[in-house]
């Protein structure tokens, strides 16, 4: 996996069975994201849309910490570029980048699961509200910071909403409140909060043995519906989703789920893999 990657050097990348982990790997700077990263992670989601093998992305950060938000120097660098007449202000195509690279990851078919621990600040914190599983260690502190630091949580904010809806956001966003593992959880940031590392890699395992258990198509299928509820009206989406039923049901995957059914056996997809690593 990681041959498809040559110039990855800010992620580090590890397929076993059908999840590719994806560690954010700056730990000096607390894995802060850098325009490299936030390009590096956009190239990964891009190459594995339609890579079949892979049915989940499990991001974490290296070094006891997830994110720590965005990287001051690319800040400081982007303040120096002055743009020609006509050309966009760099600070605006830095943080435009990053909602690029977020939409992504949160449109991405594939199950992503953020496993956080340390530091999930910022960008971080946009991160783990764009996954469809988070996993809190028991040392993981959230908090958006941006206004202390005379900025805004441009990209980020509109998907911490659809996360926690937003009454939640504005106390956070507004007051920059730091919340624990336990808070989050409480809140809906996350889905679990472990009490240890130990239970923090149970739960994981747990999780993508339930992915493996799952249809790869109809589960992508599945996240793309739920992604377009509130955006279209209900009966054309109900309209729609029939459609898509239908033609599930009478697909493979239909097929052989409805048989490993009635045969009182695991279905193909649930194939035990896990040893497969690339």
């Amino acid at each position: 996996m990681t041959d498809s990657f040559p110039n990855c050097e800010t992620l580090l990348l590890e397929k076993q069975g059908p999840a590719l982990h994806v560690t954010l790997n700056r730990p000096e700077a607390r894995n802060a994201m850098s325009l490299q990263m936030v390009a590096e992670l956009s190239a990964v989601f891009a190459e594995i849309e339609d890579d079949a093998s892979i049915r989940a992305v499990v991001l974490r950060g290296a070094g006891g910490h997830f994110c720590a938000g965005g990287d001051i120097k690319d800040m400081a660098g982007a303040r120096n570029q002055k743009p020609a007449e006509g050309e966009e202000d760099p600070f605006y195509r830095l943080n435009r980048a990053f909602g690029e690279m977020i939409q992504r990851v949160n449109e991405s078919a594939k199950v992503v699961i953020a496993v956080t621990e340390g530091a999930v600040m910022g960008g971080g914190f946009g991160l783990a509200c764009v996954s469809d599983l988070a996993i809190a260690g028991p040392t993981a502190r959230f908090a958006m910071p941006e206004t202390t630091l005379g900025v805004i949580p441009a990209q980020i904010a509109p998907f911490v909403v659809q996360r926690i809806g937003l009454t939640q956001a504005r106390r956070l966003a507004l007051l920059a409140l730091k919340l624990d593992a336990a808070e989050a959880c409480s809140l809906g940031i996350v889905h679990q909060a472990a009490s240890s590392h130990e239970q923090l890699e149970q739960w994981l395992g747990e999780a993508l043995d339930r992915v493996r258990q799952c249809a790869p198509n109809a589960t992508a299928e599945t996240k793309a519906l739920l992604h377009r509820v509130g955006h279209e009206p209900m009966a054309g989406l109900l309209d729609s989703a029939a459609g898509k039923f239908a033609a599930a049901i009478r697909g493979s995957e239909g097929t052989e789920g409805t048989m490993a059914f009635m045969q009182k056996r695991p279905a193909a997809w649930a194939v035990d893999d896990s040893t497969e690593n690339h």
